[in-house]
């Protein structure tokens, strides 16, 4: 029975061969050191994060490519942004909603730096109300947190008008894309994204190891990690050129060849028609789940515009039980738990025992999602 995966929240899966394609070459003909020598392998890994950078530029509506700097995953640029912008009695504000990427940073540093944190709390759909936003901005509010769309729920934040309340009273605005870079469009100018944390390895379709932070010109930020960059080694300090700054150490090549693969699939392709194609396969997935009486779905309703993302329970059976079964008896790919997202599951109230997500990615078939329709059938049937 061939797998078929569900998880693609966490990790997109399968990747465009061109991905894996460009990682091989990248292994095999220049996996020397970038920006660290003047050999034609170190120019050709050079120039591929550039090429990347630039790709990356032109999907999120960023005018600089060097104010892109690599990370690991959107965790590590989450943390660089909240460690190196906030300062002892700051205010913060994000959501109810957030992932422990925002969390545990932000806990740490209240300890820490004495750090006010407000969390504006959702509704069980993942929605918010913007006057919450205005309001609990106050005089030494230093940044606004917002993930673009929960990992647990699939709601969809209206960035755009929450930055611009936040811009206003000149508070900085920091957005994790963690579900939404190369899902929903985003445009960092528009919308009014002063950071944007992202994945590599999610929808943007490239391997695990990868991501990126967008920083803007205006805003400085203390580095994560000091160290070598290959640029102004002659100096003791940290340099301030734009994205050394940032990439101390050697950079996974391999891996963001790899990504500049999957950012120019997702831009040939179009977030637009990748984000109508999830939505139509995650509506087709909640059109059957809501014809099996012990199923309950989280966040948005049917027609509510959402991330391929749906989180639901079986009534009267464990999250953990349900996806230990799909995956042993139907070869069925769900995470189940808390999804490092507890605030969330507190706000609909699944603190307790946690929810199976099921969801979807670009190359999911409509065989699939009857399949698994099917499987969560004859498990609450079962019960």
């Amino acid at each position: 029975m061939r797998l078929r995966y569900f998880d693609n929240a966490a990790s997109s899966w399968p990747k465009p061969t061109k991905v894996v394609e460009a990682m091989n070459e990248a292994v095999v003909n220049f996996a020397a050191n970038p920006g660290r020598g003047s050999h034609q392998m170190a120019v050709q890994a050079s120039r591929v994060l550039f090429q990347t950078r630039k790709q990356l530029a032109k999907l999120f509506g960023i005018q600089d490519p060097n104010h892109i700097s690599f990370c690991l995953n959107t965790t590590e640029a989450l943390n660089m942004a909240i460690k190196g912008l906030l300062n002892e009695n700051e205010h913060v504000i994000c959501t109810s909603v957030e992932h422990n990427s925002v969390r545990r940073p932000l806990e740490y540093l209240k300890k820490k730096l004495n750090l006010e944190i407000t969390y504006l709390k959702t509704n069980a759909l993942g929605q918010i109300e913007l006057k919450d936003v205005e309001n609990s901005i106050q005089s030494n509010t230093k940044l606004m947190i917002c993930n673009h769309s929960s990992n647990l729920l699939g709601s969809i934040l209206p960035i755009e008008q929450i930055n611009n309340i936040a811009r206003k009273k000149g508070v900085i605005t920091l957005v994790d894309a963690a579900q939404t870079a190369g899902l929903i469009p985003i445009d960092v100018e528009k919308m009014g994204i002063d950071i944007l944390a992202f994945p590599g390895h999610k929808g943007l379709l490239g391997p695990q190891g990868t991501g990126g932070i967008y920083i803007h010109s205006s805003i400085e930020i203390e580095p994560l990690i000091h160290g070598g960059t290959g640029s102004q080694s002659e100096k003791i300090e940290q340099p301030t050129v734009r994205p050394d700054r940032y990439e101390s150490g050697t950079q996974n090549t391999p891996g963001i060849a790899g990504l500049k693969e999957g950012v120019s699939f997702v831009l040939n392709e179009s977030v637009e028609k990748i984000h109508a194609k999830e939505w139509n396969l995650t509506q087709r997935l909640m059109e059957g789940f809501l014809k099996i009486p012990k199923v309950k779905i989280l966040g948005p309703r049917l027609g509510d515009n959402k991330t391929g993302i749906t989180s639901f329970n079986i009534e009267g059976m464990e999250a953990s039980n349900v996806a230990f079964i799909l995956d042993k008896n139907y070869n069925i790919a769900v995470r189940s738990g808390f999804h490092c997202s507890p605030l969330a599951h507190e706000t609909v109230g699944t603190l307790e025992d946690g929810a199976i997500r099921a969801s979807v990615g670009y190359f999911t078939t409509d065989e699939e999602i009857d399949f698994i329709l099917k499987a969560v059938k004859e498990i609450s049937q079962k019960n």
